[in-house]
């Protein structure tokens, strides 16, 4: 009998974490839930008959500490991350965008270094960095989230080049405009008229759950397949910059 796989999920507790648990328990995974919210992460492995685990990815003892018990991984979703203000770059506060770092690169440094000889173990691991279109051109307003991004779509590329020739697959997922659970809100630190303005006259933006079925699909592929990066946008939005308002 084949044993399950397992996929652990970084920032699981809402969001585009929540619905790639959700989606990934419904594709046979085990899914590990990993978040700071206990409660949530814990209600949502119930539902999926999954595992929660308590932790702060910035965390590094705590992520060692987790990657010594969680046993075997098959596949690791990068996505705890997120956004803290709209400022300039002249203007913008070095302790935001020293908290964009942490999360989005550290974080992903740290459960990928930690896990990697799991998934190195399994002969057939994926890691899968969701990062952002962010990643890939500047806005203004957006420059700490930019930077943060583009360091966490150097990571994916770097890691993809030095795992060469072993059974490690490394796969990065750019969304565009994601209606996603608390993002917007907490980037315009709890502000919700600015934080619907983003959407505003937009019909169609993507959903958690979009995002969710793009990350299932890539790490389903067969195992010689690697979607090294699949960027996805909602009908609206053409780049960054030029989306279609109603």
């Amino acid at each position: 009998m084949t044993e399950q796989k397992v996929a652990v999920v970084t920032g699981a507790s809402s969001g585009i974490g929540a619905a790639t648990a959700r989606r990934l328990a419904a594709e046979g995974f085990e899914v590990v839930l990993t978040a700071r919210r206990t409660d949530r992460i814990e209600a949502l492995a119930k539902e999926i008959g999954g595992r929660a685990h308590t932790l702060d990815v910035t965390d590094r003892a705590a992520v060692d500490a987790f990657a010594a018990e969680v046993g075997r991984v098959d596949v690791l979703v990068n996505n705890a991350g997120g956004a803290i203000g709209a400022e300039t770059v002249e203007h913008g506060d070095p302790a935001d965008w020293r908290a964009m770092y942490e999360v989005n690169v550290l974080g992903v440094l740290h459960v990928t270094q930690a896990l990697l000889p799991a998934l190195r173990a399994t002969g057939d691991g994926t890691v899968l960095v969701l990062s952002s279109t962010a990643a890939l051109a500047a806005y203004e307003g957006g420059g700490g989230y930019v930077a943060a991004k583009h360091a966490a779509h150097t990571i994916a590329a770097t890691l993809r080049l030095e795992l060469c020739g072993e059974p490690i697959r490394v796969i990065e997922i750019a969304p565009g405009m994601v209606k996603s659970e608390g993002f917007a809100i907490t980037r315009f630190r709890g502000d919700e008229d600015k934080a619907a303005a983003v959407y505003a006259g937009v019909a169609e933006p993507l959903t958690s759950e979009d995002v969710a079925d793009t990350v299932a699909w890539a790490v389903t592929r067969p195992a010689h397949v690697n979607i090294d990066l699949l960027v996805v946008r909602p009908r609206a939005q053409a780049a960054n910059h030029k989306v279609h308002r109603g």
